[in-house]
Parts: C-alpha cells; sequence; structure tokens
C-alpha cells in the first residue's frame, strides 16, 4: 500500500471515530481513534504544502470502504440526492423521460397527470429550447437537461419543441410538480385467473404500489400471480420484508439478519396479506438480488411457491445509511440477512472487489447460465424447508426450476444497436411520419399488439438507417468449427496440406485459399444467426420501443414478454394442476 493511501485511512478513521458507534466497539478503536485526530493535526500544522482536506478525505473514504465489503459505499454530497431518487419514489421535475439522440432531446414518454401531460406535451416530441437555452448541440448532456429541467415544485420552465414533420416549434410554458418514480410500471392478467407484475426496485412507495396492483388484479378475477423480480437489484429491507408479509401468514419468520456482536432482528409476518392463498411463482435471474432474495428465499423456505429462472446474485448484506458533517453520506454493511431456514445467501468477496464484482462473467464462462448441472453446492450448505424439500445457502437463490439463458435472441448487431440508441432513434422517426396513422388503425395498444408487424422490408429500413449511423453488422466467424469439421476427413486433410505446401511457392493461391475458408465461414456464420431468434428479437424490439412512445412504457412492455421462455414456462405451469403437489409447493 502506497504511503499516499495510508494517510488516506488514517485521515478518514477520524470522521468515523466522531460518529456514535459506542456499542460493540472495538477494543483498538479508543487509541486508534486518537491516533487519526493526532495524525490529522500533524498534517494540519506541520505538513510541507497546503493540503486540500476536501480532497483528501474523501479519496480517503473511498479507499478505506474498499477494505470492508463490496457493498460499504461513499456517496459525496452533490450526488445524495441523484443517489436516494430512484428509492424515494419521486422528484421534482416536467414529467417526462427522454433520450438524447444526435445532440437532441427527444421525449420518450410522459408521465400520466404531470405537469408535462398536463400542457399537452406528446412522447416523440424533440425540446429545441429552455427558457433562453437552445437545448440542441455537443453541449447537451444528460446532466445539462436535468439541470434545466428539473426544479423546486411551484416553478415555471418554457420549453419549445419540434413535433413530427412540423416545421413551426411549440411553445409550452410547464410548472414544475412533484414526479412520481414507479417501482411498478407492468402488471396485466394472463388469462381469466393468471396475473402477471414485473417489480424493478424496492423503493418507499413499492408495498403501496403492490397493493395497489394486486387490488386492481383481483378486480379482474386474479387467483394466481406469476411475480417477476428479474433483473431486479433491491432496495429497502423494509419493503421487502412487507411484500414477503402479502405472501407469508401465521406470523411466521420471513428474515432476520445478525452481525458479529451477536444483535439479532427477526422479522415475522403479521399483515393479513393480499394474496396468502393461490399459486404463486417467482421470476428471478443473475441480476436479482438483496430485497428480491429476501422475497424469494422467504417463499422458497415457507413452500408457498415456486421460484424460477436462474441463481441470484447473492447479496445478503444489509446496509445502513449514516449522514456526514457535510451532508454526504456513507452506506455502511451493518449485518447479513438470512432465510427463515438459516440460509445467508451472502456470495464470498474474501478474493477482493474485482473478483466478487466479476462473479457473473465467471458464472458465464463456467457454464452456470446454460446448465444447472454446472452449479455444485456442498452438503453443508443444505437446508430442508418444511414440506423437506432441499434449499442451498451460500450464494444466492437457486431456483426450483432452472431456465437457461437464452443467446438465440442475441447477436452482435443487438447489441450495438441497443449500445448506440438506434432502435430507439429509428422508432421515432417511423413516428413521425406515421403516428397518425398508427393512431387511426391501432387505436388500443390490444389491437396494436396483436395486427401490427415489423415487416422484412421496415426491417431493412432499420439496417439502412443503422449502416449509416456506423453500426456494423459483425458476426463471430465459424472459421474453428469448419476447420474441425475439415479435419474430420484424412483424404481431405492431406489435400489441404499438399494444396498449402504448393501454395507456399504461389502466394495468390495461398491467399485465394484462406479466402474461400473465410467467406464460406462468414456465409455460415451469417446463415446460424438468421435462422436464430435474434433478427425476430430485433423486429419485437422496435415494436415495442414504437409502442412504448404511442401508447406507455406499461402496455408496451408486454410485447417483450411474448416470446419469454421463463414466463411462458411459468404459465404452462400454472395451468397444470398436478405440478405444485409433485413439487410440494403449497397453493
Amino acid at each position: 500500500m502506497t504511503k499516499v493511501k495510508s494517510l488516506f485511512f488514517v485521515i478518514i478513521l477520524l470522521f468515523l471515530g466522531k460518529m456514535s458507534f459506542t456499542q460493540g466497539q472495538n477494543v483498538s478503536f479508543p487509541k486508534n481513534n486518537a491516533k487519526m485526530e493526532q495524525m490529522l493535526q500533524f498534517i494540519n500544522s506541520w505538513y510541507v504544502d497546503t493540503v486540500n482536506f476536501n480532497k483528501l478525505v474523501e479519496t480517503g473514504i473511498v479507499e478505506m470502504l474498499k477494505e470492508l465489503d463490496p457493498h460499504s459505499v461513499y456517496i459525496p454530497p452533490k450526488d445524495v440526492a441523484q443517489m436516494n431518487e430512484p428509492l424515494q419514489g419521486n422528484f421534482d421535475g416536467i414529467g417526462v423521460t427522454f433520450q438524447l439522440i444526435k445532440d437532441t432531446i427527444n421525449v420518450l414518454e410522459v408521465i400520466i397527470d404531470g405537469p408535462s401531460e398536463k400542457v399537452g406535451l406528446l412522447p416523440g416530441d424533440k425540446i429545441v429550447k429552455v427558457d433562453t437555452f437552445v437545448a440542441t448541440g455537443k453541449n447537451i448532456t444528460n446532466k445539462w437537461v436535468m439541470d434545466h429541467l428539473r426544479g423546486q415544485r411551484g416553478t415555471k420552465v418554457k420549453v419549445l419543441v419540434k413535433r413530427g414533420r412540423n416545421p413551426e416549434g411549440l411553445e409550452f410554458n410547464i410548472i414544475r410538480g412533484k414526479i412520481p418514480i414507479n417501482s411498478i410500471n407492468v402488471f396485466f392478467m394472463l388469462d381469466n385467473e393468471t396475473g402477471y407484475i414485473r417489480l424493478e426496485r424496492f423503493a418507499q412507495t413499492t408495498h403501496d404500489e403492490f397493493r395497489t396492483a394486486i387490488t386492481k388484479l383481483k378486480a379482474r378475477g386474479l387467483k394466481n400471480l406469476i411475480f417477476d423480480l428479474r433483473g431486479n437489484g433491491g432496495g429497502y429491507l423494509d419493503q421487502a420484508f412487507q411484500i414477503a408479509d402479502e405472501f407469508i401468514k401465521d406470523n411466521r419468520l420471513i428474515v432476520f439478519t445478525n452481525n458479529h456482536r451477536g444483535e439479532r432482528q427477526e422479522l415475522h409476518a403479521h399483515l393479513t396479506g393480499t394474496f396468502e392463498e393461490g399459486k404463486l411463482i417467482i421470476l428471478v435471474d443473475e441480476n436479482s438480488a438483496s430485497a428480491s432474495e429476501i422475497v424469494s428465499g422467504a417463499v422458497q423456505d415457507w413452500d408457498r411457491g415456486l421460484i424460477i429462472g436462474r441463481r441470484t446474485f447473492g447479496k445478503g448484506l444489509v446496509q445502513r445509511p449514516f449522514s456526514l458533517v457535510d451532508k454526504a453520506q456513507v452506506r455502511l454493511t451493518t449485518a447479513h440477512y438470512y432465510t427463515p431456514t438459516g440460509r445467508c445467501i451472502q456470495k464470498p468477496y474474501n478474493d477482493g472487489l474485482d473478483s466478487y464484482f466479476n462473479d457473473l462473467n465467471n458464472r458465464y464462462r463456467h457454464g452456470e447460465f446454460y446448465s444447472a448441472d454446472s452449479i455444485k453446492f456442498p452438503d453443508s450448505l443444505r437446508y430442508y424447508t418444511p414440506n423437506h424439500r432441499v434449499v442451498y445457502g451460500g450464494g444466492g437463490i437457486m431456483p426450483d426450476i432452472f431456465i437457461p439463458y437464452d443467446t438465440s435472441k442475441y447477436s452482435s448487431l443487438y447489441g450495438e444497436l441497443m449500445r448506440k440508441g438506434i432502435m430507439n432513434a429509428f422508432a421515432l422517426n417511423y413516428l413521425d411520419m406515421h403516428r397518425a396513422d398508427l393512431k387511426l388503425k391501432y387505436p388500443t395498444i390490444e389491437e396494436y399488439r396483436k395486427y401490427f408487424q415489423i415487416s422484412d422490408d421496415l426491417y431493412d429500413d432499420l439496417l439502412q438507417y443503422a449502416k449509416k449511423e456506423g453500426v456494423k453488422d459483425t458476426v463471430p466467424l465459424m472459421l474453428a468449427d469448419r476447420l474441425s469439421i475439415f479435419a474430420k476427413d484424412k483424404k481431405r486433410v492431406i489435400d489441404s496440406l499438399y494444396q498449402n505446401i504448393e501454395a507456399l511457392e504461389h502466394p495468390e493461391l495461398l491467399e485465394q485459399i484462406m479466402l474461400e475458408h473465410l467467406r464460406a465461414s462468414y456465409r455460415e456464420s451469417v446463415r446460424l444467426r438468421n435462422e436464430s431468434k435474434a433478427p425476430q428479437f430485433i423486429k419485437e424490439y422496435i415494436k415495442f420501443e414504437i409502442a412504448r412512445t404511442l401508447y406507455s412504457y406499461g402496455e408496451a412492455y408486454r410485447i417483450l414478454l411474448e416470446d419469454d421462455e421463463t414466463l411462458q414456462h411459468a404459465y404452462t405451469l400454472m395451468r397444470d394442476n398436478k405440478a405444485f403437489k409433485k413439487m410440494k409447493v403449497d397453493h
């Protein structure tokens, strides 16, 4: 460790020493606390150069927290509000989501009943001026947009927008208001009895949103529920507990926390939940973490429902926010949490931060995303549910039913289109030309989903548009596969060797042979890619992008679920009355 880093550690512990962590203090803490304060005084009084203590201390905090665990983090004063915003459930602004496309602010969605919707702003509008400031050009960044469109509730902002093919700008005076950040944007009925809810994060408003969604679905006949926690990275512990309480009954333990001081806290079900009866399936994947694992772990441990998908992230650490004197914030890990059977599902982090956060890449390389057989748990991590089902701790929630990662949907072309925002930009351009016709032909999202299709011609238009924007349609060459097939025939191998030896005296012949192999490899790669689901998936995503602007994100999202293998498997299980009994799951 460098002298500079050592100095950072010395300085920063002084500030933590001022906080009231008296209970369970390490016996060496008072001495080290005094030592830190002494060192800080020495630097202030005797160091040769002027010291920027703000920078020194902030760097010290960041470096010191790296020595603790992967999830203890420091948030500078300027970032606290923005970091907390998604969990608080609201902010003050004009009520739109946007994307910068070619240095122009494109409105993606207008929040229902928000300030912008009330004055008539529409998805697809391009904001070209904000108050007296030109809002286009290379200097316009996401931060610039938020700095100029967000503001204190009740204040006014004037925006000039371009709409469709209309050359004239439209001016709107918008009074900023409280804008909700919903954690549930998608819920609907799959049939007369089975509902679907997707939860994106565990925020302050999550429990209220969940009860609202359940109530609306019950009014439509809800008896069975598919609860989607895929990609949900967590949030507030109390919200996870309250959501689990909606499923778990009879004062049963939902989660407990513990630390090295033996301070155990237990949380038991106490509400009459809105969905304590009925078939329940929870969808998870490798990006379901923390609060998502509390809910899925409790449901699994009490045999309340089935967990379907892939092994979850494995974050079993509880963070508590502490405010510092300058309004900065430290989210400090204070305990481990455990599922009702006693499982600690925090994955190891003893090998350092890089290894910890590369864990998902390692899982991918080891084949875990494709086969449950690649996942091995020692007997010491085995636990049993009341119905004597085996569950495992030691790093994430292992689902009851494993669904492999579907690579056939994804291609390098899709990745390039997404990274460069091409599909969204193309959809907005398409809507500029066809919005009125589409709304007339498909007045409801149901008609749009059922009848509108992305034609091959429109797909080709997308590829041409992408090419103009610098996107290259690349595919991984199948050269190694071709050579391995080629090598199975000994005669052809000998002939090939002879040809290549002869070619050494004739470079043009060698070049011809190599080019032919490369061309054949490329043709095979393109054929395989086009026979996969990749082009169809791109078409589905374009259809979704058009729909989210034409209708709403929540209504449009169902398009992406129509060919979702995990959801379809869950839906099939729901209709199999014997499946839950066979797997010893209560319903």
